[in-house]
């Protein structure tokens, strides 16, 4: 028989949501104070006396904030389905198919990974720069990849590993090929992985800052972490049009994770439990 939950769970659950919750809350409350109220005796009021919209007004009319958000929004994209649909060719050759040096492989795949991005950025740089792909989307995709790309065939190879190999070896019977196999057998039961996967890539290269600061510099290409940034008055810095910013920029991805939440932990939880 379960045991319900008592009153004591339910004061706790409230205080490390209210934890978890507090910077985006304040930074919202924030958001909508007069600038002369974020600092002072005033800074530490939950309210404001008179709250207005002015800093969202301004993110969008003073400041090409859209043109930032556009940019994220296509490289964001493309990274996820090019980095999603290669690892799991990639994934799916080491978890289920048998060849030699397979271990090293993934260990050499996982070991990219851990590169500090700053030791990465000059070379990176001075290649794009040469082919002429600074100032473009190419351009940010490119290292977007190598970051989420081995992270990506990690995640996946786990969940790969946990789908019986008996529906491969009745495909193979049926006479199926490799592919077909893949694509008709594996994919279909990998999908909460592959999702799960895809939305962590997304939000990786979404809030992603350095590769963005340094290849993409003109106006028209900069990405939203980057085009926050440079929210600078000439004398002081706009701090309730940073918070107004933030929080605009923050509400996507938390919408997108509500919607699919069923899935991502349907993802999470189909990689970690044994059958």
């Amino acid at each position: 028989m379960e045991k319900k939950a008592g009153p004591v769970f339910y004061i706790l659950m409230a205080i490390f949501v209210f934890v978890v919750m507090f910077p985006f809350i304040w930074v919202f409350l924030s958001s909508i104070k007069p600038p002369s109220a974020l600092f002072g005796e005033k800074a530490f009021d939950w309210f404001a006396d008179n709250p207005s919209l002015k800093s969202y007004k301004s993110v969008f009319f003073d400041h090409p904030f859209l043109t930032y958000m556009k940019n994220s929004f296509i490289v964001s994209s493309i990274t996820t389905i090019y980095t999603v649909f290669t690892a799991s060719f990639a994934a799916y050759a080491i978890a289920r198919l048998e060849f030699r040096g397979k271990t090293v492989i993934l260990g050499l795949v996982l070991s990219v990974s851990m590169f500090p991005q700053i030791a990465t950025l000059s070379p990176i740089y001075m290649i794009l720069k040469n082919l002429g792909l600074t100032n473009s989307y190419l351009g940010l995709i490119i290292p977007y990849t190598t970051i989420t790309l081995p992270l990506s065939i990690w995640i996946m190879v786990t969940f790969f590993r946990k789908i019986p190999h008996d529906l491969e070896e009745s495909a193979k019977i049926d006479g199926a090929t490799l592919m077909q196999t893949y694509w008709r057998i594996i994919f279909p039961l990998a999908v909460p992985g592959i999702f799960t996967t895809a939305i962590l890539v997304f939000v990786a290269a979404w809030n992603e800052y350095l590769f963005a600061l340094a290849i993409n510099t003109a106006e028209a290409y900069k990405t939203v972490p980057v085009g926050i940034s440079m929210f600078q008055g000439q004398y002081s810095i706009p701090w309730a049009e940073i918070c107004a910013a933030t929080v605009v920029v923050t509400i996507p991805l938390v919408v997108m994770v509500l919607i699919f939440q069923k899935r991502i932990v349907s993802g999470l939880t189909s990689g970690s439990v044994k059958e």
